[in-house]
């Protein structure tokens, strides 16, 4: 916090007309004030190392380097940095990720602008912000078991629309261990179908199309 005891906030989201919006709707707070913003994740961590913001607010899609790949750079170089999350992502892997990768909450777009600013002030103070909604979603995570990399490897593949026989040369395994993958998958996805395990999976944010 300053010596005029606003709280500055980095701004980063890729979307021009989004950010430009975040912007007036924080600096319309008489304890807020943006001091920096940033187009992409690599943007993002170079603003932060030089603005020292006493809160990031950042998107999880991001050109460069995402969210989460931002906030870890971030993290691992301030540990003390306080990161919020705005995005419309709503999946409970997107959440855990995020909040695994150091985030110290998660703000859904379609909260109103006076949540935002709640979410804001919140981390400021040093308070972890999870909404119900969003702690809500998350808990789903539990019910669910988690897919292996190569699972999720032959996932992407099934999601791109190949057959076993092309994901087992994509991959260089045997179609047999590909059918293996297959059985797992729909087992730990809860459902029955490729296609539903792919829609599954974007939804949750496990693999993104």
């Amino acid at each position: 916090m300053t010596a005029d005891g606003k709280i500055e906030v980095l701004v980063a989201d890729d979307h021009f007309i989004v950010r430009s919006g975040l912007v007036a709707v924080i600096q319309a707070e008489p304890d807020l004030r943006v001091v920096a913003q940033a187009a992409d994740g690599a943007q993002a961590v170079e603003c932060y190392a030089r603005h020292r913001p006493d809160v990031a607010l950042l998107d999880l899609r991001m050109p460069v380097k995402n969210g989460n790949e931002a906030i870890e750079l971030i993290r691992a170089e301030f540990p003390a940095a306080r990161i919020l999350v705005l995005t419309a992502y709503s999946g409970d892997e997107d959440i855990h990720r995020a909040l695994q990768a150091g985030a110290c909450g998660y703000v859904l777009k379609s909260s109103s602008g006076e949540g935002l600013i709640t979410a804001i002030r919140a981390v400021a103070a040093g308070e972890r912000w999870v909404p119900r909604d969003v702690a809500t979603r998350l808990a789903v995570r539990s019910t669910y078991e988690a897919l292996t990399q190569r699972e999720i490897d032959v996932l992407k593949e099934i999601a791109k629309g190949r057959a076993n026989k092309e994901i087992a040369q994509a991959l260089a395994i045997s179609e047999h261990t590909v059918k293996d993958h297959l059985k797992n998958i729909l087992a730990k996805l809860h459902v029955a179908a490729r296609t539903e395990a792919v829609t599954a999976a974007v939804q949750r944010g496990i693999i993104e199309l």
